[in-house]
């Protein structure tokens, strides 16, 4: 294999980690006004992804990261064509960061509550303009002969695009029901998993028109038994959530979102950035990629520190794997002395105390 097509791969792998671990706490963020009824179930959703949700972005950043170092010319036309909407979902991000760290620090339901609108906001504009965005890159957009982006911000606001934002938007927002189903027990549980099947069955709608489109328009082999098998992964996950098998449902949502982004790169390669100015101004990853001593030096670090940071993060889900509930929580006042209850559950897992 050569060493674009290896980084090309190992790049599509960090996109699909992105979308399959941030995809779940998006969808726990929007979700906490429809879910919980109360302020202390607020605090179980947010105490679910508490310990996870700052370490599930280092897949994007790693991302951003790999795709400057070895394709620098891809680089450089998605941030400077895409600015706008790269930028918004940056201050959503960091929105939406500083309110899990803030929400806790003042009594009182008023200040709790305009920060939760800042997580709910700061989930919503990622999860839509992420779909936008790689619907875009998929259908392709105007580069010219000097590799420059020439549209603007409505050049990227198509049917397509728009299709593939509100695809990510409905499928993580079932991925975080499913979550938060798997995560919590009680009456939250259980309409977080009925609810997943209701959203679910929307995205699976929507999943099937943008899959077969996307298939259609530049689609392969190698991508269609990609997205046929999501799909079948989707609606599996649907019928275990309808039985109340949350592992079996969150594994099918898992699986649909790995698939489905490991779908679309296959239909995209061997370009990068297709133009549909023309053929022959279409980046590849022969054209837009960094030299062959720097993708070298690279692979080496690569395979060195990768390991490290997946073992990590495994060991972090493994550390935080048991269910939260509303008796789990603490007083308020033993919350704001910063103590344990009697269950011995952290009021402050990993940084958040919701």
């Amino acid at each position: 294999m050569e060493l674009t097509t290896f980084w090309f791969c190992l790049i599509a792998l960090l996109w699909m980690g992105y979308f399959v671990l941030e995809g779940f706490d998006f969808g726990v963020g929007m979700l906490l006004p429809v879910l919980a009824k109360d302020d202390r179930e607020r605090r179980v959703m947010i105490n679910t992804i508490g310990p996870v949700w700052d370490g599930n972005e280092v897949w994007v950043l790693t991302a951003g990261g790999a795709t400057f170092a070895a394709f620098p010319e891809w680089y450089a036309t998605l941030f400077s064509g895409f600015y706008l909407p790269l930028f918004l979902i940056l201050i959503a991000l960091i929105v939406r960061g500083v309110s899990f760290e803030y929400r806790h620090q003042r009594p009182g339901t008023s200040w709790a509550g305009w920060w939760d609108r800042c997580v709910i906001l700061g989930s919503l504009v990622p999860s839509l303009l992420w779909g936008v965005a790689f619907a875009d890159i998929v259908y392709g957009v105007p580069i010219d002969e000097d590799k420059e982006f020439t549209g603007n911000l409505l050049t990227l606001l198509h049917p397509f695009g728009i299709l593939g934002g509100l695809v990510t938007l409905t499928l993580f927002l079932t991925h975080g029901a499913m979550f938060v189903a798997l995560k919590t027990d009680g009456d939250i549980r259980h309409r977080a998993r009925k609810l997943a099947v209701r959203i679910g069955l929307v995205a699976a709608v929507l999943a099937v028109v943008f899959l077969v489109w996307t298939q259609v328009h530049t689609g392969n082999v190698g991508s269609g038994v990609l997205f046929l098998v999501a799909a079948v992964a989707l609606v599996a996950g649907l019928a275990a959530a309808y039985a109340g098998r949350e592992g079996w449902a969150f594994l099918g949502t898992f699986l649909t979102l790995a698939l489905a982004v490991a779908g679309l790169f296959v239909a995209l390669f061997p370009d990068v950035m297709p133009s549909t100015t023309a053929d022959a101004f279409s980046l590849t990853t022969t054209n837009a990629s960094a030299t062959g001593y720097t993708l070298k030096v690279m692979t080496i670090i690569a395979c060195i520190f990768a390991p490290c940071v997946i073992a990590y993060q495994a060991w972090t889900y493994w550390v935080f794997r048991k269910r939260i509930a509303v008796h789990h929580l603490p007083t308020e006042e033993l919350a704001q002395e910063g103590h344990k209850d009697q269950t011995g559950i952290d009021p402050d897992p990993g940084g958040v105390v919701a």
